[in-house]
């Protein structure tokens, strides 16, 4: 063997340096692959006008008064017996927190009544994070729609 072949015997620092950079790019690729685990506004936005729906449908069902309140940490459900409004918490009506880091427009509560009928007065409700927004509307007759 002569010196050559003997001082060759390793990687060169460019071979290293490459290496590098590749296992740098293929890692970075993975990390912006890998999907938030926070629900999106727009399913939040689903779920909420769902739900909204359901207290609809079950007002008209029951055949009495049935209130969604939003807040800002999320919302819940009552209906009104003939004396006094009882927490719904049967079902789908169960209190529901917004997925961390949504904001609710407007900041105040927000309570929408369904009456035995299915109207209810016309309310907006916006969900938003970190840009993107969903506004859950009820119109006069009842009807839920997401826009966003």
């Amino acid at each position: 063997m002569s010196k050559r072949q003997v001082g060759r015997a390793g990687f060169t620092l460019v071979e290293l340096l490459m290496t590098v950079a590749i296992i740098g790019l293929a890692a970075g690729a993975v990390v912006l692959s890998v999907p938030d685990p926070r629900p999106s506004v727009g399913q939040d936005a689903e779920r909420f006008a769902a739900r909204l729906s359901r207290a609809r449908e079950e007002a008209v069902l029951t055949n009495r008064p049935v209130a969604v309140e939003a807040t800002t940490a999320g919302y819940a459900f009552s209906a009104f017996d003939g004396r006094e409004w009882s927490a719904l918490t049967d079902g789908p009506f169960g209190p529901e927190a917004w997925s961390a880091g949504v904001s609710v427009s407007p900041a105040g509560p927000v309570r929408i009544v369904f009456d035995p009928t299915g109207v209810a007065e016309p309310a907006i409700v916006t969900l938003s994070r970190d840009g993107r927004a969903s506004r859950i509307a009820v119109d006069g007759a009842g009807e839920v729609a997401i826009d966003g």
